[in-house]
């Protein structure tokens, strides 16, 4: 378990990294995903999954998990964010997928990437949806993996976590 423990605070660093390298290594404004938005996994008692992460490793937490924050590259003063949530077993937010964990990536151009994999025949399982931190959308891959594309507003959460009013 310690092991497991190590490898996704690792895998979490390793991806906030990979984040920030995609952005600097690619000039394209070609819709595209641009990062890891969030990490969801099944779990048999999320409660007590964030309250073990958050002693053990100093994470944060919330009602949805952890919020981890990173600079982006351009321009570097941005904050950005990956959500680190734990769902229920039972959950049925990972549907039509059978699979215990769902990825969240970072897309720069959504309404374009939804028209591009509609093109290549992806199966886009609903519409995009916005909110205040966002656009979002959901699409099946090859093997069958739900994967949510998120468009995000990070702005909307530096003024959430500074204390000032989400507009």
């Amino acid at each position: 378990m310690r092991r497991f423990a190590l490898l996704l605070s690792g895998l979490a660093l390793f991806l906030g990294g990979w984040s920030l390298r995609g952005t600097i290594e690619s000039t394209s404004d070609q819709p595209r995903v641009i990062g890891i938005g969030g990490i969801f996994f099944k779990c048999k008692d999320p409660g007590a999954v964030r309250a073990w992460y958050g002693k053990h490793f100093g994470m944060p937490m919330n009602e949805y998990g952890a919020m981890m924050e990173f600079r982006t590259s351009d321009p570097p003063r941005e904050k950005g964010y990956l959500q680190w949530s734990p769902f229920g077993e039972r959950t049925k937010y990972f549907l039509p997928s059978t699979k215990e964990f769902m990825i969240n990536y970072r897309v720069n151009d959504i309404e374009g990437l939804v028209a591009a994999l509609k093109r290549d025949s992806v199966v886009v399982l609903d519409t995009i949806e916005r909110y205040d931190y966002g656009a979002f959308v959901h699409v099946m891959d090859l093997e069958g993996n739900k994967i949510e594309l998120w468009e995000p507003l990070d702005s909307s959460f530096t003024r959430l976590y500074e204390g000032t009013t989400v507009k």
